[in-house]
């Protein structure tokens, strides 16, 4: 438990009054959430807004880490930090190296998987840099012997594609792999060198692109900042460069990863955070405007954000369950370097440490008994993190973060987290959109889009959402086309 929270044992008290506006019958109601125990209740009844989650009394309770060998679903394995691109607000630029691993070493950790591993082989493989392609003489054998002992596993891997050629293409193919780009589409200079400029990096990324897309096996991810707010943009560009560079028959099975506002960790990032009140409203408005309106059809981070938090509603999940943003707490995740040593995230070393000056490096793989990540109510530390009414979707955002850089990143955030929580909101109550949230908490963020002012476009009618298959299936998230209209000061 962290310093901001209550004793272990005791409730947490953390309630909200939504005030929450029908565009269509223009009617007002309130809803009492407590993100405590993830619950939402109409205020005028005390009757859940879904009937089929869980009382408070069934609410989910923090998952214990497994003792000896571990039944992992996602294992990602950390082959060192170099990359050959130096982007603005990376996680990773200042972040204290580790001698890299390498091929000698692949043989050893993989046969030693039989002493810490004990899953089916129906797992994922994460293969992480820096730039992964940089480590191209490790991973290739290291995934062949991956793939040989465990043939039903995946692999995964976020490039920038810039090393990408048709003989690592081939073998990607040969291999399972699933590709994540990254590349910011339309804001792409205010990130790195852009690919897709350099002629022999492009024929690369469109081979591979029409070979696996068509699989849904490759994405473009893209992230949002203060130079780059509006998703419908980015799709935008997207959706022109395939159907000008790649072929419009491809346009079909474009996806877009990622997808959420930027973390500040350096100037870079703080450069191009949302720095003020006003700015945090035009984003708001203009983002839950395209959302409403179905426009960045193609990002997954949407529906990923809705359908978590949907599905911690009905699960009743306690606020001290709480993992990482990036879901390494989780006890079915791990990061691992070859030389065993266990991490508490993918985007660190073992000479690392976090903020509180604790080290990253959390044990070896054999030794999982005495591994045990402490991280994963790092919120618990921030003061306003337990009292916030997006914790459940933000998660406090990332664990690395402290002065100056975490309330940027925390600005950050909490705007774009909000955005999902009303338009889901909205989609639950049938109707009802948040636009005030009354609680102990900041000021300066009650007033979501400051005033709803007149009368929305024409909507069509809303659709519920089944929640029948919420686990293990996705669910589909069907939104109101209507624009939010509120007043601008």
């Amino acid at each position: 438990m962290g310093i901001y929270l209550q004793e272990k044992g005791t409730k947490i008290m953390a309630k909200f009054t939504l005030t929450c506006h029908n565009f269509e019958t223009q009617g007002r109601k309130e809803i009492i959430y407590d993100s405590s125990v993830s619950t939402l209740k109409w205020k005028d009844t005390g009757l859940p807004v879904l009937t089929d989650c869980k009382t408070q009394e069934d609410v989910v309770e923090p998952a214990k880490m497994e003792t000896g060998k571990r039944d992992l679903e996602k294992i990602k394995i950390q082959l060192g930090l170099s990359c050959n691109y130096s982007c603005s607000y990376c996680s990773q630029r200042f972040v204290p190296r580790a001698k890299a691993t390498n091929h000698k070493q692949v043989d050893d950790f993989v046969s030693n998987m039989d002493n810490w591993y004990k899953g089916d082989g129906s797992v994922r493989f994460e293969f992480w840099g820096g730039e992964p392609l940089v480590y191209w003489k490790t991973m290739k054998p290291l995934a062949t012997a991956l793939k040989k002992k465990y043939p039903n596993c995946t692999m995964h891997m976020v490039t920038n594609g810039s090393l990408l050629d048709k003989e690592k293409n081939d073998f990607l193919i040969e291999h399972d792999f699933y590709i994540g780009l990254s590349h910011d589409g339309i804001a792409q200079h205010y990130r790195s060198p852009d690919p897709l400029h350099d002629p022999k990096s492009k024929i690369g990324i469109i081979d591979l692109f029409k070979r696996l897309a068509p699989l849904n096996k490759m994405s473009f991810n893209s992230m949002v900042h203060g130079k780059s707010t509006s998703r419908a943009a980015i799709q935008k560009w997207f959706e022109d460069y395939v159907t000008q560079e790649i072929g419009e028959e491809y346009l079909q099975y474009l996806m877009i990863g990622e997808g959420g506002f930027i973390d500040a960790y350096d100037d870079g990032g703080l450069d191009t955070s949302l720095t003020d009140g006003e700015k945090d409203i035009k984003y708001r408005v203009e983002a839950v405007a395209e959302i409403r309106a179905e426009k960045p059809s193609k990002f997954a981070w949407i529906d990923d954000k809705s359908r978590g938090f949907i599905k911690s509603i009905i699960e009743g999940t306690r606020i001290e369950s709480l993992h990482q943003k990036c879901g390494m707490s989780q006890k079915e995740n791990m990061a691992v370097d070859l030389n065993g040593n266990v991490m508490t995230c993918q985007n660190v070393s073992t000479v690392s440490n976090n903020p509180a000056g604790i080290s990253h490096h959390i044990g070896h793989v054999n030794d999982l008994d005495n591994v045990k990540i402490k991280t994963g109510t790092h919120w618990s530390d921030r003061k306003d993190c337990a009292s916030c009414p997006v914790i459940h979707l933000c998660k406090g955002s990332c664990l690395f973060l402290t002065g100056e850089l975490w309330e940027a990143s925390c600005n950050n955030a909490y705007s774009d987290n909000v955005i999902m929580f009303c338009s889901t909101i909205e989609i639950l109550s049938n109707g009802y959109f948040p636009i005030h949230i009354e609680g102990n908490f900041r000021e300066d963020r009650k007033d979501i889009f400051w005033a709803v002012n007149g009368k929305p476009k024409n909507t069509r009618k809303a659709r519920k959402v089944s929640m029948d298959n919420i686990k293990p299936q996705p669910i589909t998230i069907i939104r109101r086309k209507s624009d939010v209209q509120v007043k601008n000061v």
